[in-house]
């Protein structure tokens, strides 16, 4: 790939900047021992993919109101009644997600040569905190809530062109989710990262099941983390 030929890499949040799996996972588990349930790891993630899914897909809402509907679907899905602090569990943890290890370092590596944008699924106000962790000013923020709609929605990514003026052909875009990010990308000729972070249920994490063929869902490179995107743009990493 010619990295020379982009001026913007735009990124997911959630699941590629952000370690969410060690946020999610904690709140899950304790909303199912609270009602005398249990999961592996990889069934909660899988269960909390597609759960996620179907709140975002019909009208607009917030993200605070999608965590809410994903703790009620697991408990009708296991058949307790969770209580009103059970519900907010999962969006007031939010704020208290941590970044991957290298990402903080990459950022700053790659800001040094592109423009760095975020194009994630949340409101402004859950992203105002996590931005507090990751140390560095994007050049623009494109939430769900700007966008009123939700990944893997195309809207998402034409208003991150809209804001730069940008042809698809100078922007990349890396993301942990191939369902949420790689196939709409590739959709409107933008190229892609994939960035297969370790994951309790690896290859996917805690997103639905992209399906369709190679063409398009398979991403123009993979990367296990951002300290390898570095690497792959020939910027060397800082230690």
């Amino acid at each position: 790939m010619d990295f020379s030929r982009f001026t913007t890499i735009s990124f997911d949040c959630y699941g590629t900047l952000i370690d969410w799996e060690s946020g999610i996972l904690p709140v899950l588990r304790n909303l199912l021992a609270n009602h005398g349930q249990s999961q592996p790891d990889d069934a909660i993630l899988e269960l909390y993919g597609e759960f996620e899914a179907q709140a975002e897909s019909g009208p607009y809402q917030t993200y605070r109101d999608v965590l809410q509907s994903v703790v009620r679907f697991f408990a009708d899905h296991f058949h307790f009644q969770a209580t009103s602090l059970e519900i907010r569990s999962l969006y007031e943890s939010v704020p208290s997600w941590q970044p991957f290890p290298d990402t903080v370092a990459a950022l700053h590596e790659l800001h040094k040569r592109y423009k760095l944008v975020v194009i994630s699924n949340i409101d402004d106000n859950l992203f105002a905190e996590t931005r507090k962790h990751l140390g560095v000013e994007f050049d623009a923020v494109i939430t769900a809530e700007k966008a009123q709609s939700y990944k893997p929605s195309l809207n998402n990514f034409h208003l991150a062109l809209r804001t730069f003026a940008l042809s698809p052909d100078r922007l990349l875009h890396a993301g942990q989710s191939i369902y949420h990010d790689v196939v709409p990308a590739r959709s409107l000729g933008i190229s892609t990262v994939w960035v297969n972070r370790k994951s309790a249920r690896p290859g996917i994490g805690a997103v639905r099941t992209a399906t369709g063929p190679a063409s398009e869902t398979q991403p123009d490179l993979e990367v296990p983390d951002l300290a390898s995107l570095v690497v792959a743009t020939a910027i060397p990493m800082r230690t």
